[in-house]
Parts: C-alpha cells; structure tokens; sequence
C-alpha cells in the first residue's frame, strides 16, 4: 500500500510539473495518494479501517470488504476539524468531482498555494510515519516556469484566474467560509512562496533555491517573514538567541490559566488530560510516536521528554468547556464551583456622610 501510495503521489507532481499535464489527473493521483498512505498507517497501527453492518460484520462490496474513502480517513487520522491538513486535503475531495477541463488552468492557478501545501503534508505524514528512508525528496525537482517570473506572466495568471467560472469560485469560498483566518495563513493549508533572486557571493555550499522552514524561525522572525510575503518588503537579517519552548506551559500552568478563564475549577487531573486524549492533540504517555502532535496546541519537548502546551491550547479548553453547560456536556458532570476564597472579594463603598445640619450636631 505503501509503494502504490508513493507511486501515485510521484505521477501527481509529474502531472503538475509537466506543461501538458492535467489537473484533474493530479486530483486524482493525490486522492490516491493520501488515500493508500493512510491505510497503510492504519494496517501498520493494527487499526481496522473497513466498515462494518450493524451486527458488525464486515460490509462487502464485489467480493471484498469496504474500507473507509479518503474523507473517513482524514477524520480518523485528524480528530480536529479545524486541523489545516485535513482541510486541506477535504478541499480536493471536494474540488475533485467539479473540474471543468476547459477550466483546469484557471483553477490550477488559483489553489496553486493549496496544491503545494497537499504534497508538502503528503511528504511530511509519510516521513513522520515511516521514516526518512521512504522520503519521496531525492526525487522531486523545483520546477522551472516562465510565468511567475515576469510581469506577463503575472498578468497572465491574474488573467487565468479571473476566468474561472462563479460556481467554482463560489465552491471554494462557501468551503472557507467557516474556516479560522489563522487556518487560512497556516502553510499546511496553503503554502505560498514569494520568489526573491539571491545576490552576492555564491559558495560551494549554495543550492540554486534556499529554503526557510517557517517552524525553524522565532516567533519575530517568522512575523517577519509573514508580513513580507503578503507585502513584498524587503527582509532584514537578524541574529536571535534561541530560547527553548518560548511562550510553552506545562500542564499545571495550562490548569491555572483555565481556571483564571472560567467560574469553576479546573485541574490537570482528570479534565486537563481527559480534555487532550478527547480531542486527540498528542498521543499516549510512551507511545511509540511521541512527535504526532497537533502543534497548534501542543508540542513534544525532545530536551525534557515531555509535551508542552500553547496558548492555543488554553482558548481552546475555555471554547469547548467554558460554561456550566459545555462543562457538564463533554465531561457529564457537574463542575466544581471555585472556593469562595479564590474568587476576588467584592469591595463595599461606605455610606456617604449625611450632611444634615442637625445630624452634623448630634455627630459633634
């Protein structure tokens, strides 16, 4: 499954990259591709991934038990809704059957920062999976184009891009409508690049492209580098001392600013660890993958072989279990109210003095 996954994700950039190539092909090599990935990581994992009838057999169509379709798949693999890979890849399921061919170019144009995203994440889930030695890296190129490189080609592409028809567009918005504008920046969901012609000296140790990974950065650098991406600014170098696990929290202080969020108490055992196995944002304690995180939420600190959390992380807990209601609905029961001497005390203004002239008398 494996190597047909890998095959089918090698003819989707083939198709992309060659001049004659077909979008619709690439959709569907890329389906494919995710699709036999994730069974592979399922049958690796020992998780059965084909459907059952009610008295739990399995369901059989042409001989052969069904297994999940690719959208299963994702929400198996990515419990988070708003997780940018799985919306990335949802996006193609959903774009896959509406190709118009007369359209492909226009289109091709303007999800071309979704499409890189979508190989990206590929290769990403296949190496954390299965290791560097299944990395499809050694035999992918940068393709060489004329059209982002100049003015016309620029104006072309608008051009190519304004062609596409309503229904199209509108199906890619509807789709985004609902989705976190921060999930629309996030390069898992779509990875854009701003093409800048290296000058200076060359050194035997260049590559004709250089890569910023924008996890490796920190937090200023990479705001940076956001702003220049959607501006065109120019970037100055700086040099910043890395700080370990900056503006992370260990689980107590996740539990303290919780607290401080909602009128109950909030602690890290059970709901803080009931609340990260739930919703599926970092595995079991010594599971075999400590890295397969959500790290929007949470990350696996290598140094303290321990996970830490973000600030993320926080509002997300107060979304999903910030009133009574929420509270008692995902963890069925009642919440414990705070102590009264955890809550502020009210301040009570003394009475104002009377100013009646005979009661200033009896006061003397």
């Amino acid at each position: 499954m494996l190597i047909e996954s890998q095959r089918h994700a090698l003819k989707a950039v083939d198709e992309w990259n060659c001049s004659g190539g077909n979008f619709s092909d690439f959709l569907t090599h890329m389906h494919k591709a995710w699709l036999y990935l994730l069974h592979a990581e399922f049958h690796m994992a020992g998780i059965d991934y084909h459907y059952e009838t009610e008295t739990g057999e399995s369901r059989m169509i042409d001989g052969e038990s069904k297994a999940w379709e690719l959208r299963q798949c994702l929400k198996e693999r990515f419990a988070e809704s708003d997780n940018p890979v799985r919306l990335n890849v949802e996006l193609f399921v959903t774009l896959r059957n509406k190709v118009e061919h007369r359209y492909e170019h226009s289109l091709k144009v303007v999800t071309g920062g979704k499409c890189q995203a979508l190989v990206i994440n590929y290769e990403q889930e296949l190496v954390a999976h299965f290791g560097m030695s299944h990395s499809l890296a050694d035999q992918l190129r940068f393709p060489i184009t004329l059209q982002s490189l100049t003015a016309e080609g620029q104006a072309q592409q608008q051009a190519a891009a304004a062609k596409l028809p309503k229904s199209t567009r509108d199906l890619v918005a509807q789709f985004e409508a609902d989705i976190d504008p921060a999930v629309l920046d996030d390069p898992k969901y779509s990875y854009r690049v701003r093409l800048v012609p290296i000058v200076g000296k060359k050194t035997d140790a260049d590559l004709a492209i250089n890569f910023v990974n924008l996890d490796e950065l920190t937090e200023d650098e990479r705001t940076v580098m956001t702003e220049a991406g959607r501006t065109g600014a120019v970037i100055s170098k700086f040099k910043y001392r890395d700080v370990a696990d900056k503006g992370k929290m260990l689980p107590k202080q996740v539990a303290c600013e919780v607290e401080a969020h909602v009128p109950f108490e909030f602690h890290v055992q059970p709901e803080h660890t009931e609340m990260w196995r739930r919703l599926g944002v970092r595995p079991a304690t010594k599971a075999a993958n400590p890295y397969d995180t959500v790290d929007k939420y949470c990350v696996y600190s290598e140094v303290f072989s321990t996970y830490v959390y973000t600030d993320a992380w926080v509002a997300k807990i107060v979304r999903e279990i910030g009133t009574v209601e929420k509270y008692r609905a995902f963890f069925g029961k009642e919440p414990r109210r705070k102590k009264l001497s955890a809550l502020p005390q009210q301040v009570v203004a003394p009475e104002p003095v009377p100013q009646d002239e005979d009661v200033m008398g009896k006061i003397a």
